[in-house]
């Protein structure tokens, strides 16, 4: 009998048979995969950094004086520009027709040559000081990616794009700190209009031009 009943639990077992008993057992729980990593933030003032860092200061000084410069240029033909209006003013009464129109013909093209002048000069400056922010935003990146891995922070976020950052979790002075001592100045290029060259024209002009070689 015993010999049977071993032979049959052995029956059992081989064709895949399970005891109801065994059926009803709950499943056991997976082994747990580890503790959840926290998750370490960190928050910068960028508008803070982009005032206070000193090459950005030291460039910006640079900037307003080749502005200056440039302005008081502007100023001298704004002041020969009336000048000539009011000479063509006089001129009406003593000048022909024809001689009056061709004098007037001549006024309006230095206007706009004056006008295209200004709009050169203040995408030329434009572009200066596009370029001091483009060099202190490529730093600036390096030195957060930087004391992110060193402080282990698994994100760091802008202040002006938070509702709320509580005191301890600003890094702006180590940020711009290093920033300062990774990047203490910006060479500033001098404007090509005040080396006596012309100013970069536009990329939409570059277009421009482009199109019109393809249409001849």
């Amino acid at each position: 009998m015993k010999t049977l009943r071993s032979l049959a639990v052995a029956a059992a077992l081989a064709f895949g048979c399970v005891s109801p008993v065994l059926a009803q057992q709950p499943a056991q729980p997976p082994a747990p995969a580890g503790e959840p990593v926290p998750l370490s933030i960190a928050v910068v003032d960028i508008d803070q950094i982009r005032r206070e860092a000193t090459a950005v200061i030291a460039a910006r000084e640079q900037i307003n004086k080749y502005h200056a410069v440039i302005q008081a240029e502007i100023q001298k033909e704004e002041v020969a520009l009336r000048d000539a209006n009011q000479e063509l003013a006089r001129q009406r009464t003593v000048l022909s027709p024809e001689a009056f129109n061709e004098e007037r013909r001549k006024f309006e093209q230095r206007l706009v040559d004056v006008q295209r002048k200004v709009q050169e000069r203040r995408e030329e400056m434009d572009n200066i000081q596009n370029d001091v922010m483009r060099r202190m935003n490529d730093a600036m990146a390096e030195v957060v990616n930087e004391l992110a891995q060193e402080q282990k922070f698994g994100l760091i976020l802008r202040l002006d794009q938070t509702v709320f950052a509580a005191e301890p979790l600003l890094v702006t002075k180590m940020v711009l700190d290093r920033l300062n001592k990774k990047l203490p100045s910006i060479k500033v290029a001098e404007p090509a209009s005040l080396k006596g060259g012309k100013a970069a024209p536009k990329a939409a002009s570059k277009a421009n031009k482009a199109k019109d070689a393809k249409k001849q």
